[in-house]
């Protein structure tokens, strides 16, 4: 049994890789097409590279062999000329996806209340 409340627990590592942004942005990719409204499908990496404004290439080849170590996506490697990557999530993935669908939905959904917020705190002064 694992608890992330206790600083030796394992699953922190998994937390820590999870809860990035390009990690959320790659599986909502991943998982609902490059229109994000669609099925999962699997996706060329010059794919996710246009659709993830921002994103350098070190970047998003890091976290795409990070979320392939950690079972989350595959990579299959197609030998055409030329060669034809492509990155798919795995039911595990898949099973994240679904959350991290639902947190990115939250964050646009709620932005606006978010930034007043912040406005509201800062005119207020630091604590």
């Amino acid at each position: 049994m694992y608890d992330a409340f206790l600083a030796v627990c394992p699953s922190r590592q998994l937390l820590e890789r999870i809860s990035g942004k390009w990690v959320v942005l790659i599986l909502s990719a991943l998982g609902s097409g490059p229109d994000c409204t669609g099925d999962p499908r699997p996706m060329r990496y010059s794919e996710l590279s246009r659709l993830l404004s921002g994103v350098s290439q070190k970047m998003l080849t890091q976290t795409l062999r990070a979320l392939e170590r950690d079972g989350l996506v595959s990579r299959t490697v197609t030998p055409t000329v030329p060669v034809t990557v492509t990155y798919e999530l795995t039911d595990l993935g898949l099973s994240l996806h679904r959350l991290m669908r639902d947190v990115k939905a939250w964050a646009e959904t709620n932005m606006d209340d978010v930034a007043a917020s912040r406005v509201t705190y800062d005119e207020a002064g630091a604590r």
